[in-house]
């Protein structure tokens, strides 16, 4: 279920990625059919493959059709990624939803719908999966209970997002200009991303056990047993909750929580109903350890330099994308919109740099943590043989192989192989203590050298320099070799306008116009040269040009160059409509649209 975690962030890093085309592949009825050919397609993908898996249930052993059932489910869910990817990059779906208003005025409400379509591809697999579960696992559960299950224990991990992209949203509506413009700011939006993450470690536990169904541990022998350990420990917590999850037939157990006031001991039935005493105080022992060890603090941590590494590497990225002329043939080639594609390859690498942390170095950390809490348990105990004899009954009931491992745990027999190890030494205690702790240094020693480099190539001259210079090298680089290319040419014109050499940057969109006079882009950004640089500027010429524009793309920056162009045509009344229109279809940058609307609608009154 673990994996669950990584396939809602990777849907999610696919959808915040996209950058809308300028034009949408296919005509709307044509996406929809393609979209329900799709959907049916996957159903009878899934419907075959558990098809296949129930004739083997007779004849396979349990390990095997355990091995099975979980490879299954993890294919399903990559093709149900993909397919999610093709409705978003090819159907370009977003550019349809993104029609109503209400996604145009709260864009996380079109994310949250499509979080939800990938939810119901996942819900589709569950649901034929339902049987296959219950013959191999022989459980009586519900089968709405369990997909609930499935969805509850990983939805979760979407809240942070889902909170801070709402805040978001709501601060952009609201008539106040200083938050809008603190949020702009690439400091602003750090400060607030790192104060978001810290509120949600503290009070999102409280959220979370309400969504998961948690209710208070009755009072009784287990609870006070339980409640005796940690007060021997000296952990604080807020209450010890039974957890629902598939109706509580997992023996597993989990703590939640930064601080004593919303810090939550997590047990399931059968967990209390099926071991032993000392084998529920050795189990709380390992979720202690993780509270003492500080590895809640340290997740957050982790997390943390996900964000700096994404954000040091994102010139990189860019610079990798450019420079490998085998993409940018493709990009040329391939036949669908440039921005698409380029938005494509840049989701991918963005994913794979995802998926690589997550699985080696927070993956790492995550399974030397879990054996560090194993290792708590002789703080508080003799011996670990009560816990190690949780690990056989969790091999006996699930059914799992003591030697399959994961990216978040070491194998069961691994773990009991090093529990026996300290039985004999206990100095391989301390051993694994200290091998965490040099890996932490060497963590915190990568990660200074990556916000070094980041902030070297994001803020400093010298890294500005480098990257105006790199970039225009290799465009040059091309142009020189496909000089009748009008994605090079405007990318050369884009690239003089930012470093406000005006004419000549008129003379590429020009060029690139003569060749693909149907780029929104192009037309767009040379009549805002027309508009407003003193150097080149022809009022008439720039309407001309934005009028075509706004014909072809209703993005917010496009409209925004019609309204200018009318305003300087002194035709007021309709900048302030095309003013009107930028300010609806914008989701950032408000403040900006909203000031444009102000100096339009002042001219009409004044005129």
């Amino acid at each position: 279920m673990f994996n669950n975690f990584i396939f809602f962030i990777v849907v999610l890093l696919i959808y915040t990625t996209y950058q809308p085309s300028e034009i949408p592949n296919f005509s709307f009825s044509e996406t929809l059919f393609l979209f329900c050919f799709l959907f049916f397609l996957f159903t009878l993908i899934v419907w075959l493959h558990f098809k296949n898996l129930l004739k083997q249930i007779s004849t396979a052993v349990l390990s095997d059709l355990d091995t099975q059932y979980n490879n299954t489910i993890t294919r399903l869910s990559i093709i149900a990624i993909i397919i999610f990817t093709i409705d978003i990059y090819i159907l370009n779906l977003p550019e349809y939803a993104g029609r109503l208003s209400l996604f145009a005025s709260l864009p996380t409400l079109q994310a949250l719908f499509f979080i939800i379509l990938f939810i119901l591809y996942l819900t589709l697999i569950w649901a034929f999966a339902f049987e296959s579960y219950c013959r191999i696992y022989d459980t009586q559960i519900s089968s709405s209970s369990y997909i609930r299950s499935n969805i509850s224990f990983s939805a979760p991990a979407l809240l942070p997002w889902l909170l801070l992209s709402g805040i978001h949203d709501i601060i952009n509506i609201l008539p106040f200009e200083m938050p809008k413009q603190f949020l702009e700011s690439g400091q602003g939006q750090i400060i607030f991303f790192l104060v978001f993450l810290m509120a949600v470690a503290i009070f999102g536990p409280a959220l979370i056990r309400r969504f998961w169904g948690c209710r208070p541990l009755t009072q009784g022998f287990g609870r006070n047993r339980i409640e005796g350990l940690c007060k021997r420990a000296g952990l604080e917590y807020a209450d010890i909750l039974y957890w629902p999850i598939f109706e509580g037939r997992m023996i597993t157990a989990g703590v939640m929580g930064l601080i004593k006031k919303f810090r939550y001991i997590l047990v399931t039935e059968a967990l209390l109903s099926l071991l032993r005493p000392e084998e529920i105080e050795a189990v709380i022992a390992h979720e202690i350890g993780h509270v003492k060890r500080n590895h809640l603090l340290f997740y957050l941590f982790f997390f943390a330099g996900y964000m700096l590494i994404s954000y040091a590497a994102f010139d990189l990225i860019i610079y990798l994308i450019i420079y490998a002329e085998p993409v940018y043939r493709f990009i040329v080639q391939s036949g669908f919109k440039q921005s698409s594609v380029t938005s494509s390859l840049f989701s991918l690498t963005t994913i794979f740099m995802f998926v690589i942390y997550f699985r080696y170095v927070f993956g790492y950390f995550m399974r030397n943590f879990e054996r560090q809490a194993d290792c708590y348990v002789y703080s508080l105990f003799q011996t670990a043989m009560p816990l190690i004899s949780v690990f056989e009954k969790i091999t006996i009931t699930s059914g799992q192989s003591p030697d399959k491992p994961n990216w978040h745990h070491f194998s069961i027999s691994e773990r009991v192989g090093y529990l026996l190890k300290c039985e004999h030494d206990r100095t391989w205690i301390a051993r694994h203590d200290w091998k965490i702790k040099k890996s932490i240094i060497l963590y915190i020693i990568a990660m200074l050298l990556t916000g070094t480099i980041g902030y070297t190539l994001n803020y400093s001259k010298a890294g500005k320099k480098i990257s105006a210079g790199f970039f225009e090298t290799i465009i040059q680089r091309e142009v020189e070799k496909h000089p009748d290319d009008p994605g090079l040419l405007s990318m050369m014109g884009d690239i003089y306008h930012e470093k406000e050499k005006i004419k000549i940057a008129v003379q590429y969109y020009q060029k690139s116009i003569a060749l693909n006079p149907d780029s929104p882009h192009v037309l767009n950004n040379l009549a805002w040269l027309y508009a407003v640089s003193p150097e080149v500027y022809n009022p008439e010429k720039a309407l001309v040009l934005a009028v075509r524009a706004s014909e072809l793309s209703s993005e917010p920056h496009i409209m925004d160059t019609l309204a200018e162009s009318y305003y300087i045509n002194k035709r007021f009344e309709e900048a302030v409509k095309a003013g009107q229109k930028a300010l609806e279809l914008s989701r950032t940058n408000r403040s900006y649209y909203e000031k444009q609307l102000k100096k339009f609608k002042n001219a009409t009154q004044n005129y």
